[in-house]
């Protein structure tokens, strides 16, 4: 079956089938590096993280960019405020973000440029765009001509006027129409520079990544990511200013998932209503998170919370005890029949790939691998003895054991990343309750130095699991300690 896509900027679902033989080319847009990562930015990256293992488990090669947009107003803007380097706080974050991508079992891309890094590339396409009349210098600014360029609209189905009231207008009486959009900025004060035919400046966010992407990809590269917060005006522009640039289709099929909300909200840095990644990731295996993230279609919006994330946790656990079961099982003999659990494989598998092939729905995968868990344990509660157990003995036979446990390894830890190789999920189980028997016991400890009027001890052994982020509840039933929200 054919892997099919929903194409933002046609609306309808495409055929994939890439340009360049079994060789894949992808570009997602990264994060700007000027704050912690948080919960959001995990669900792009897991996303096409997926996207990628599919496409391998099917055969392909890909190669996927996703960059760094290390200049930027809003690092700068943290710059002026805390009086540090632009560039120095744009690499710290993007080093941490790359650091808990490892943690959550996002596979590095082939390149992550950063901006920083390609001003020349920037400069030469700017200057192109300008030779070819679809980019004007003003006072040292370069602006777009969006009136040059008469498909712009297209992929966020903005009229004209729709574009100019909808627009991110960047007031400056240097441009022609509030709609143009700039390419590169003049110098100003205290502000990072680079020298330009036009001037000292830095570029216009929207050009960093046409100019990143060709580089890397060249014109009709296969796929295009990012959330739909960037359709408009990002996406547009890199569309507009890309294909006046080569005069060819810049990307053939572009996808955007949906955004990760918080009570309802959007989640982003800017609305202060962020749970930072590194907190999530103290609190669950990876595993965990990225079964929270696949659990939906990338096109629906996700609620986050922390009950939902203890959840997945718990059917984490339930998909790795099944996996763990499977492989202290002995195959049954070469001449046994090939029994229910081996049907309820391939069922399972053919699932998977019919959803993954039905515009990389996730959800589909995940819900495939659970029928087969079901039918996992039913297999091993009827090996052991007395009715269920945690686990057959290494000598009991369960047929269709090892086309089970392929599955689970081959789609759920190669593709999906949410199986454990075998002992890191008992490893990881271990950890968490080691950890709970610590904070047990630390509660257990204050309890009794306060029994014993030793408040200033207590009051210590308090104050440092708050600063660890745990809350403390006296009540009638002795103290609760709970991670805060």
């Amino acid at each position: 079956m054919a892997i099919r896509v929903l194409d933002t900027l046609t609306g309808r679902r495409n055929e994939f089938t890439p340009t360049r033989g079994d060789r894949v080319r992808i570009y997602v847009c990264g994060v700007t590096p000027y704050a912690d990562t948080h919960i959001g930015h995990a669900r792009p990256s897991v996303f096409w993280d997926v996207v990628r293992r599919y496409l391998e488990y099917r055969g392909y090669q890909v190669f996927l960019v996703q960059n760094f947009t290390d200049i930027d107003d809003k690092v700068i803007a943290k710059a002026q405020e805390t009086g540090r380097d632009a560039l120095a706080i744009s690499r710290a974050f993007s080093d941490e973000y790359l650091d808990l991508m490892e943690r959550l079992g996002v596979k590095r891309a082939d390149v992550n440029p950063r901006v920083s890094d390609h001003i020349d590339d920037i400069v030469e396409v700017v200057r192109g765009l300008v030779e070819r009349g679809s980019a004007y210098e003003s006072e040292g600014n370069v602006w777009f001509d969006v009136s040059s360029f008469p498909g712009y609209g297209r992929l966020s189905r903005r009229s004209p006027e729709d574009v100019k009231a909808a627009a991110r207008v960047e007031v400056d009486v240097t441009k022609r129409h509030p709609s143009d959009f700039a390419l590169w900025k003049r110098a100003k004060p205290g502000e990072p520079s680079w020298p330009s035919p036009w001037g000292p400046g830095r570029p216009g966010w929207h050009i960093e990544c046409s100019a990143m992407a060709l580089k890397y990809l060249g014109s009709g590269f296969d796929f295009h990511g990012g959330g739909t917060d960037l359709i408009f005006p990002h996406h547009e522009n890199e569309i507009a200013q890309s294909e006046a640039y080569t005069g060819q289709v810049f990307c053939r099929n572009w996808l955007h998932n949906e955004m990760l909300n918080l009570r309802g909200e959007k989640m982003s840095k800017s609305l202060g209503n962020t749970v930072t990644l590194r907190e999530v990731l103290d609190r669950v295996p990876g595993g965990a998170v990225r079964l929270l993230l696949l659990g939906a279609h990338y096109r629906k919006a996700l609620d986050f919370d922390f009950e939902l994330l203890e959840e997945n946790r718990r059917a984490w656990r339930r998909l790795n005890e099944a996996a763990s079961r499977l492989r202290a099982c002995r195959p049954a003999p070469p001449d046994s029949a090939p029994g229910g659990l081996a049907v309820a494989a391939a069922e399972a598998r053919h699932k998977f790939e019919a959803a993954m092939d039905d515009d990389l729905n996730t959800a589909g995968a995940v819900a495939a691998l659970f029928d087969l868990v079901r039918q996992v344990n039913v297999a091993v509660a009827g090996v052991a003895a007395g009715g269920v157990a945690a686990a057959p003995s290494p000598d009991d036979g369960i047929a269709g054991a090892t086309e089970a446990l392929r599955v689970l390894d081959e789609l759920g830890r190669g593709v999906l990343g949410v199986v454990e190789p075998a002992g890191a999920a008992g490893a990881a189980a271990a950890t968490s309750a080691d950890a709970e028997a610590l904070l047990g016991l630390l509660v257990e400890i204050r309890r009794r130095l306060r029994a014993e009027r030793q408040f200033g001890l207590s009051d210590f052994v308090r104050d440092a699991l708050q600063d660890l982020g745990y809350e403390l509840r006296d009540g009638q039933q002795g103290t609760a300690a709970r991670k805060k929200s």
